[in-house]
């Protein structure tokens, strides 16, 4: 295959990719509710355009530091301030669907833990950030 038609294949593939992920993404979005529910959260639904553009800058940012290979520098309380940012979209991201789904609830009725549902929902939590701290702290050296 000559340098030109892999080039050409390696664009039409790259683009096609991004744009079943990227749909992929936003329909997550769009399902669980994120922003209307945020703005509701917050009362601010005057608000949900700069939501709408903070999620597509935040989402196109990262695509390019993740391809590039960006790495910051800076003091640690930096990186706990991302890490934070970080850990509040992903447990956003994961309450939401956790939501839609009523996941706790039919786990907890199906594994006959109804009156330990909180007990169940603490276990997750605090296993979720030991989890991420052993990632920070301990697996990343």
């Amino acid at each position: 295959m000559t340098p030109t038609l892999s080039l050409i294949f390696s664009i039409f593939f790259g683009l096609a990719g991004g744009i079943a992920v990227g749909g992929g993404v936003i329909a997550l979005y769009i399902v669980l509710d994120m922003i209307p529910r945020l703005a509701q959260i917050t009362r601010s639904y005057d608000k949900v355009h700069w939501y709408e553009g903070a999620m597509v800058c935040g989402s196109f940012l990262g695509t390019i530091a993740d391809f590039w290979n960006w790495n910051i520098h800076g003091p640690w309380i930096g990186t706990g301030v991302v890490g934070l940012f970080n850990g509040i979209f992903v447990g956003m991201l994961a309450a939401a669907l956790t939501e839609v789904l009523n996941v706790l609830p039919i786990l907890a009725k199906r594994l006959h833990m109804q009156k330990y549902l909180l007990g169940l929902l603490m276990a997750m939590v605090f296993g979720k950030v030991a989890g991420s701290l052993f990632e920070w702290f301990v697996y990343r050296r």
